[in-house]
């Protein structure tokens, strides 16, 4: 049996060479003193086993490992699996440096002939170039009608209703202050201030019909020239001729047609109120029919002379092909130092 203890020697126990009692020299079990294998250090480095004399040695501090690279085989299929390690399975999508040196890698300069066939066909053809021009026709002209319709709708009636409230502050103040009344009026001066209390409308009456001195300002005119002149007001018969408009310029008369009989239509003047009454109404008529002006108006129902009103305007909204007659009879003339009638004060 193989024991790990030093060997026996033929001397005697009190020899100094023999094995018991006796340091151990360069002969011994161990290779050499007692003393080198008792050391401290020695005392705590492990011990293994050789594989060749079966005794007890220090082991070599362990190596640095090194990896290198084997070279790959070069066998087919050693080729095949370095190549799927580099540039992956079979059918997958190319990463996006691929692609980058795809697209920066410069192409070849186009023949004279090719780039002549490439100007051409991105050269828009005649009907391309026709169909945009009108196109763009239609663009404007249809931009072009919207503006105007606003202008129409909204912005004439801001302008002319400014106006009218400026022409009537003026007009009171003036009778505030006591200034007379010259007794005849030119065209397009305010002289009176119409008051329809159902339909909310307070607007001077200037004199004359005229347009753009009167009718678009936001006014209503008074029918006072050549043979459509009509009575005053404070005439002891005869008929009051009124015309407003009924769409856009402040718009008056829009909703005369809604006026039923006895509602009350008012005149107000420096010195009185004139109170007229609903009568009657004609919805439409033609522009040439002035016979609703005549101091007995045909078709209004009044059957004799007295002191009448028309009011006149266009219809159907938002056209001037025929018009709507309102008619009204006077009911109360009140001086205006009696103060306000009941129709302005209710």
């Amino acid at each position: 049996m193989t024991a790990l203890r030093p060997e026996r020697d033929s001397g005697t126990a009190g020899d100094q060479g023999s094995s018991y009692g006796q340091p151990y020299g360069d002969s011994g079990a161990f290779g050499g003193g007692w003393h080198e294998d008792f050391s401290p250090e020695a005392a705590y480095r492990p011990l293994v086993g050789d594989d060749e004399t079966v005794a007890l040695r220090i082991p070599d501090p362990p190596a640095e490992r090194t990896t290198t690279a084997s070279p790959a085989g070069g066998g087919r299929a050693a080729r095949r699996k370095a190549a799927k390690r580099r540039h992956g399975r079979r059918g997958a999508a190319r990463g996006p440096s691929a692609a980058a040196e795809q697209a920066e890698a410069p192409k070849a300069p186009l023949s004279r002939v090719e780039a002549r066939r490439q100007a051409r066909a991105r050269k828009p053809g005649p009907a391309v170039i026709a169909s945009r021009a009108i196109g763009e026709v239609f663009i404007t002209t249809g931009v072009l009608m919207l503006l105007f319709v606003t202008y129409q709708l909204w912005w004439t009636n801001v302008r002319a209703q400014a106006q009218a409230d400026k022409a009537a502050s003026n007009l009171q103040d003036d009778w505030a202050s006591g200034k007379r009344n010259p007794g005849t009026f030119e065209p397009g001066q305010g002289f009176a201030l119409l008051h329809i209390p159902k339909l909310d409308v307070v607007v001077p009456i200037a004199e004359g019909i005229d347009s753009k001195k009167v009718l678009d300002r936001g006014m209503v005119g008074h029918y006072a020239e050549g043979g459509l002149k009509t009575a005053m007001p404070d005439a002891k018969t005869g008929n009051f001729g009124l015309a407003g408009h009924r769409n856009t310029h402040g718009e008056p008369f829009r909703y005369i047609n809604k006026l039923t009989p006895g509602d009350p239509i008012v005149v107000e003047t420096q010195d009185k109120y004139f109170v007229y009454k609903m009568a009657s109404i004609l919805p439409v008529t033609s522009p040439s029919n002035v016979s609703v002006l005549d101091p007995v108006p045909e078709q209004s129902g009044f059957t004799g002379p007295g002191r009448y009103i028309t009011l006149t305007t266009c219809t159907p909204e938002f056209t001037s092909k025929y018009r709507m007659i309102v008619w009204g009879k006077m009911a109360e003339e009140r001086p205006r130092s009696k103060g306000k009638p009941d129709a302005l004060v209710s």
